[in-house]
C-alpha cells in the first residue's frame, strides 16, 4: 500500500469507513485516505453515489491493493 488516496464525493451519500472509523458524506465533501489505512465506502443512499479517486505516491498497480472483506467476491 504505497499509495495515499483522495475521494470527492460528487453525487448521492455514502458512509466512509476508514480504520474503522466511519463518517458520512455527501455530495460535495473530500475524504482523504492515508497510505496504509483500511478504508471502504458504501452507499446509503437511495441514488446512485459517484466520487472520483485520485492517488498519489510511488506505486499505483492494482497488486498493491489487499482486500480484507469483499462483499463483491473480487479477486
Amino acid at each position: 500500500m504505497k499509495r495515499a488516496e483522495s475521494w470527492t464525493i460528487i453525487q448521492g451519500q455514502g458512509i466512509v469507513t476508514i480504520d474503522g472509523v466511519e463518517q458520512k458524506v455527501s455530495a460535495g465533501e473530500s475524504i482523504k485516505i492515508n497510505k496504509e489505512a483500511k478504508h471502504r465506502i458504501l452507499n446509503s443512499g437511495d441514488t446512485l453515489l459517484v466520487f472520483i479517486e485520485v492517488q498519489t505516491g510511488t506505486y499505483f498497480g492494482e497488486d498493491d491493493i489487499v482486500r480484507i472483506e469483499d462483499d463483491y467476491n473480487r479477486i
